[in-house]
């Protein structure tokens, strides 16, 4: 597929300065790309009843970027092709008072997904890892000595290893976690600012502190480079996805969530013997109602009477 490209399993480093932001350096077609996907969400739409039905795994999508990279565009039209009954979406924001007060995962174990279900996580642990690295958080923490006398680097390289082994132990209790950076451009992010502030019924996505970590940029793809390289596994992959051209972004998500749900390989349950033989007799009385008729003469009689 596709966003093969894009993918990060620990069998080579993250350049992101290397890979494109968009759709060009693809040579795909915008007009192909779009029915591609519209295929795929019809795909997606028929594999994910079979994955609810099955409910022998879970399906974690991590979705990590920038300000304006297009997260939620993307959720909203992804999410449109699956079933809500069988996947939600948990926003990660700014850590509150209580969730300080608790281990960085507290939160996250609460919005884990049912097996069965997908869970699309709009920002993640990654921020108590990328956040804490950018803006020095370690010593704003209430924590012990043992804990906030540790170097920066130090502690920084414990929480990567704890969330590596955090997602080896989702993937051991029958869950898949797939991790997408959305990599979007410093001249798109511009662009989308600028769009914010000038079109009213956008202003309220626009927050000036955006600004902050805008300054920031380029620290931060480093500090993502870093965190790609140290917890992509086989199990649970990075895909660092050109996010500059939406309509392709949608397009590889597409991809990766139709190769995932085939990859836990759902089947429809197959019911015991006894509740099979139920069936037939649930089936006998139904047929029975009306005379012996069953539902399609019952809806011939209707037609001949309407005629």
């Amino acid at each position: 597929m596709r966003a093969d490209r894009y993918r990060f399993d620990g069998e080579k480093e993250c350049h992101l300065g290397k890979l494109p932001t968009g759709a060009g350096e693809d040579g795909v077609e915008k007009e192909e790309i779009v029915r591609a996907f519209e295929k795929n969400q019809e795909k997606l739409d028929a594999l994910q009843n079979v994955f609810y039905a099955d409910k022998r795994e879970g399906i974690i999508v991590v979705l990590q970027a920038l300000d304006a990279a297009g997260k939620d565009s993307l959720i909203r039209k992804v999410a449109t092709g699956l079933n809500p009954q069988g996947v939600h979406v948990a926003c990660f924001k700014k850590p509150s008072e209580e969730e300080l007060s608790h281990d960085y995962l507290w939160r996250i174990n609460q919005a884990l997904p049912a097996r069965g279900e997908i869970a699309i996580f709009n920002r993640s642990y990654y921020e108590d890892v990328v956040t804490a690295k950018v803006h020095h958080l370690k010593d704003s923490y209430h924590m012990a000595e043992r804990i906030t006398r540790q170097s920066e680097d130090a502690f920084i390289e414990k929480r990567m290893k704890q969330v590596k082994n955090y997602e080896s132990y989702l993937y051991e209790n029958s869950y898949r976690v797939v991790k997408i950076f959305l990599h979007v451009s410093k001249q798109e992010q511009k662009k989308r600012f600028l769009e914010r502030i000038d079109r009213k019924e956008k202003n309220w996505k626009f927050n000036a502190d955006d600004l902050t970590d805008r300054k920031l940029f380029d620290t931060f793809m480093k500090v993502f480079e870093d965190t790609i390289d140290c917890t992509a596994t086989k199990e649970s992959p990075w895909y660092a996805l050109p996010a500059d051209d939406k309509w392709y972004t949608r397009y590889l998500l597409s991809e990766i969530l139709i190769d995932v749900i085939e990859k836990t390989k759902p089947e429809y349950p197959e019911l015991p013997k006894d509740q099979r033989e139920r069936l037939q007799i649930c089936r006998e009385e139904l047929t029975a109602e009306n005379g012996g008729r069953g539902p399609k003469a019952k809806d011939r009689d209707r037609g001949s009477r309407a005629d």
